[in-house]
């Protein structure tokens, strides 16, 4: 075996173990991928493919894992941006929690809002089924002081109770609801975004 063949293998044998991490990828974007690297490798190895050129690329390039983890990062932060879907948004900012401490905290923020928008819009449909107890409730604890409480009418309402908002818990709850999922949404996406463009700059 020639020392451009025993090279041309070694690239081959990278871009293989880059292939199988690159799972969870659309498969022509990840054939894109496999070929601009190679395209890329061989254009630093110049006309003279040799085993020392070609492995200076690769550990330039880094482990094939490692490098297959960031361009599945790339994607699905790319797909977030594009969709409307909290999941898939919600997929992508566990994934840059992994890599920073600011993505850990808009992943645990984007939780909360999510979460509490949809309570309150479910509020609203529950309050049609169970009219009696569903809602904002004031409830008066020891001392004179008193807790606010959003029933969902699974329970009966609570002893000594006041219910705050009545039937305005209906738009109440959809136009603060919708408004919560929306607001975030557009927020997850800008913040994406800056992301995206931050590892871009990095990677220069």
């Amino acid at each position: 075996m020639t020392d451009a063949d025993e090279s041309l293998r070694k690239i081959d044998a990278y871009l293989e173990r880059l292939r199988r991490h690159l799972r969870g990828m659309r498969e022509e974007d990840a054939r894109e991928v496999v070929a601009e690297l190679r395209s890329h490798i061989l254009d630093r190895a110049g006309d003279l493919v040799s085993i020392p050129v070609v492995d200076s690329a690769l550990a330039a390039l880094g482990p094939a894992e490692n490098l297959a983890g960031e361009y599945l990062t790339d994607d699905l932060l790319s797909r977030a941006q594009a969709t409307r879907s909290p999941w898939l948004i919600l997929r992508s900012l566990f994934r840059w929690a992994s890599l920073s401490l600011a993505g850990f905290f808009i992943l645990l923020g984007s939780i909360v809002t999510y979460a509490l928008g949809f309570v309150l819009a479910w509020a609203a449909v529950l309050k049609v089924v169970h009219p009696q107890t569903v809602g904002l409730w004031s409830i008066p604890q020891s001392g004179g002081d008193y807790e606010l409480s959003l029933h969902m009418g699974f329970a009966a309402p609570p002893a000594g109770g006041r219910e705050l908002l009545g039937w305005w818990i209906i738009p109440f709850g959809l136009v603060v609801g919708l408004g919560l999922f929306f607001l975030t949404l557009r927020l997850d996406h800008w913040s994406i975004g800056r992301f995206r463009r931050s590892r871009a700059l990095r990677t220069r």
